[in-house]
């Protein structure tokens, strides 16, 4: 009996494995080092492929994909966000992602990227806060309390050294979720009953809502200087949260504008408002926040570097933490020219 040909195992991490994972290293840890691969991504922003995703949108959510490369390693994320699932017992935001050996095109990792997108998210707002938020910045608000927010709050902790929370969310039960979780994570916690209590004197105000719609979580009168806003749930076409004229008083700082002018608050501005791209900010080629009493507004949509920096940083654990599968997602002939053979060798296996 002929043997079958041999096939291509890859790393694959399960929801399973990658809790192991950020157990394993510790949430804080993980968000902390995962900001470093993020940051050192965009100060190499100019040798990646960038374009912004390819989305297909329905009366109920979106599907993307996000695509990068950086000339070496290919990596592409899958996500879905539909903000009624909720209501069905499921999951506004799903995710899976790859990398890829360029040079091959064979894939080297596959990952679940659901609880990887939101500890991303939240390292990334972190990362830019670090670079644009006020010196000194020890509170802040989180506006919308959902599967998002305590990544926030940690991730903020960790990075930028916040220490008071003042929480709001339409739904108190939201609120007394993320607070209950939080408890015990070394952060003061404030329930607030109003978006404009919750933003009262704080440095930093991060809204973090799901509903996909035009909505005005924070108007013009709730916002003065020496703050910064990061706005993380307008994400997609047809879905904000600031009112226009806090953008109009803010110096606004995006990932990518061709995406970012789609689908991020800055989609009610003219297509020729001044943004300035946070990679500059980052390399010393433009300027950040200029004075004390400065409003910053980082324009937050999700770019793919963003998730190629997660998916690099997951592999490189893997090293030290081998929480993962081995998955024989590649069929390799020994002979490539034969893969009808290996096929039909199978059936006598």
């Amino acid at each position: 009996m002929t043997a079958p040909s041999k096939l291509a195992y890859i790393p694959f991490v399960s929801v399973e494995n990658m809790m192991k994972l950020v157990h394993a290293i510790g949430l804080e840890r993980f968000m902390a080092e995962l900001a470093e691969y993020i940051e050192a991504d965009f100060r190499r922003w100019e040798l990646f492929d960038k374009t912004p995703r390819v989305a297909a949108h329905s009366a109920e959510g979106v599907i993307e994909l996000m695509p990068t490369s950086d000339g070496e390693v290919y990596g592409f994320k899958y996500v879905n966000g539909h903000p009624s699932n909720t209501k069905a017992g499921l999951q506004t935001v799903t995710a899976f992602g790859l990398l890829a050996d360029v040079a091959t095109g064979y894939p080297v990792l596959l990952s679940e990227m659901t609880i990887l997108t939101a500890l991303r998210t939240a390292a990334m707002s972190a990362v830019a806060a670090r670079f644009l938020a006020p010196k000194g910045s020890k509170s802040m608000a989180i506006i919308g309390n959902g599967a998002q927010s305590e990544f926030q709050a940690l991730a903020f902790k960790a990075v930028c050294g916040i220490t008071d929370i003042r929480l709001y969310d339409i739904d108190t039960a939201a609120t007394e979720k993320c607070a209950a979780n939080l408890a015990g994570h070394g952060l003061k916690i404030v329930k607030c009953k109003t978006a404009q209590d919750a933003v009262e004197g704080v440095d930093i105000i991060t809204t973090v809502t799901a509903d996909k719609q035009y909505a005005t979580i924070l108007t013009d009168n709730m916002v003065g200087g020496s703050v910064h806003i990061n706005a993380v749930g307008g994400d997609c076409p047809g879905k904000t949260e600031l009112h226009r004229d806090i953008l109009m008083r803010s110096a606004i700082f995006v990932e990518y504008p061709p995406q970012t002018r789609i689908e991020g608050e800055i989609q009610q501005l003219d297509d020729d408002h001044p943004v300035t791209e946070l990679w500059q900010v980052m390399t010393g080629t433009a300027k950040g926040r200029t004075s004390a009493e400065a409003i910053t507004l980082f324009d937050s949509v999700g770019f793919a570097i963003e998730d190629f920096s997660a998916l690099r940083y997951v592999r490189d654990q893997l090293k030290a933490h081998p929480f993962h599968q081995q998955l024989d997602m590649l069929a390799d002939p020994d002979d490539p020219r034969d893969l009808f053979g290996m096929v039909a060798r199978a059936k006598n296996s």
